[in-house]
């Protein structure tokens, strides 16, 4: 990690929305004699948070290699030694987005209450840690799909919570390159999680009696209960929660940026909300159907990310090779997620960033379609993975839309996601096997959800646009000054 924080935070302009003062409750002044000296504190508050969010990257690399590695296994044996038939493969990937349905919104509702979020993260990930683990020795499929659903109900509690933690922590423009970089662990995982498959599936066949795709749940099993263990002493709380590895000020200066970056919306973040009342106000608000539809194209246009390896395998090589052939198109994607994210901040743009990514995974899913070519079908994986950058711009978007209320957040980001499991669900059915090797039909299916999830952001933005244009005209005709602005 830099000496320094991810964003310049010195550099903080109010075009974002944020008030530049200002402070909506009893929390006490910082008593500094100037900006620079408040920057220097800022700064150094950034750079130990900056730490810590880092090992929530670790996390989610686990998350998702754990809800991942059925696509490995299957080139090993799981498949024929389960006695799966006809579309039951397609079933066990889906089934953990059904209990991830379940318990996205009721978890996110359920930590906004908490203060020591880092014990219940980190206390869920060692259970589905358990779970993946007892995968490993699983005789039949109806017991493996009972374990799948119940690894996503458990699952569900991290990438919203997580996502929602880091809302409580960053201002709106320091989000974006935080959230892409929580969001990177999908593609980390998805290039790293084919290397140790590769390896364990190669090595660890027959030993102790086990076959090579047991050793796979065994060991990823093992490795996430490890880290939910460290996790619940590194995973930081919440700004109002005493904390250790904060001195006073940085504490106080952690709350107060929080009530400045909201103060220029109409609502107290840190007013109380009772019983469900956060949940059904957004049940109400139509920008949240909206976008979770919106996001729910986008993850079925993102299917192919479940079905990666056996993409890869249609290329002819055997399992080692195609696993280790997955792992530099999921790099390329990583490093272009900083890239595009950072700026999609700098510009305090977030419509064209999502589809510009989108736009090139059409053109990768255009020429796996036009050739079986093996050099060019698997040039077309490195255009697919781009595609994913778009979610990391999306999932920010909806953050800084709804920045003004934190229970509002809480539950929207929850409610967005769950909606968005839904493509999660119906996807895993986009790629049955008697459509391979080409897999036509599901790539014609995967550029009409793409196509669809940027006709939909584009209304918003319009809307966006009408709403800011609205309350410009506002203030100018009663002389106020700027306040808040949803980015577009």
């Amino acid at each position: 990690m830099p000496g320094r924080p991810l964003l310049d935070v010195g550099n903080y302009s109010p075009r974002y929305g944020a008030s530049e003062s200002g402070n909506s409750n009893d929390t006490p002044i910082l008593p500094y004699s100037d900006e620079q000296s408040r920057a220097v504190t800022e700064k150094r508050l950034l750079r130990k948070l900056d730490l810590r969010v880092a090992f929530l990257v670790l996390i989610y690399i686990m998350n998702y290699m754990d809800r991942s590695n059925a696509a490995a296994a299957r080139l090993r044996g799981f498949e024929e030694d389960l006695n799966m038939k006809g579309n039951q493969f397609n079933t066990l990937i889906s089934i953990l987005y059904v209990g991830y349905v379940l318990m996205q919104a009721p978890s996110n509702i359920f930590l906004d209450r908490m203060k020591r979020p880092s014990l219940y993260l980190s206390s869920c990930m060692a259970i589905w840690g358990a779970i993946t683990l007892f995968i490993g020795t699983v005789q039949t499929y109806h017991a493996a799909l009972i374990l799948r659903f119940l690894l996503g109900f458990v699952e569900a509690a991290f990438f919203p919570g997580a996502v929602f933690l880091l809302s409580r922590w960053y201002k709106r423009n320091e989000l974006g390159l935080r959230t892409a970089l929580l969001t990177c662990g999908s593609s980390i995982s998805n290039a790293f999680s084919a290397l140790i498959a590769s390896g364990v599936l190669a090595s660890l066949d027959g030993t102790l009696g086990f076959t090579a795709w047991r050793w796979l749940f065994f060991v990823e099993g093992t490795l996430t209960i490890i880290v939910a263990v460290c996790a619940n002493w590194i995973l930081p709380d919440f700004p109002s929660t005493p904390s250790v590895w904060l001195s006073p000020d940085e504490q106080t200066l952690a709350k107060q940026r929080m009530e400045e970056d909201a103060a220029a919306g109409n609502k107290d973040q840190d007013n109380p909300v009772e019983g469900f009342s956060d949940l059904s106000e957004v049940l109400t608000d139509w920008r949240v159907w909206w976008l979770g539809v919106a996001l729910s194209f986008m993850i079925a246009s993102l299917s192919f990310g479940n079905f990666f390896p056996t993409l890869s395998a249609t290329m002819g090589y055997n399992a080692t090779i195609s696993l280790l052939l997955c792992a530099p198109p999921w790099i390329l994607g990583t490093a272009t997620s900083f890239f595009v994210a950072r700026h999609s901040d700098v510009t305090g743009d977030r419509f064209w960033h999502i589809t510009g990514p989108l736009l090139v995974g059409i053109v990768g899913f255009m020429i796996a379609i036009s050739t079986m070519n093996t050099a060019v079908r698997y040039l077309s994986l490195f255009f697919m993975t781009q595609s994913s950058v778009a979610y990391v711009i999306f999932l920010t978007w909806v953050l800084n839309t709804f920045s003004q209320s934190r229970s509002k957040r809480a539950a929207a980001i929850a409610l967005i996601n769950t909606m968005a499991t839904f493509g999660n669900i119906g996807a895993s059915y986009f790629w049955p096997s008697n459509w391979g090797p080409s897999y036509v039909n599901s790539y014609l299916i995967c550029i009409l959800t793409s196509a669809m999830s940027i006709v939909m952001c584009w209304a918003f933005r319009k809307h966006l646009s009408r709403c800011n244009e609205a309350t410009e005209a506002e203030e100018h005709a009663l002389g106020l000054p700027k306040g808040f602005r949803y980015l577009l």
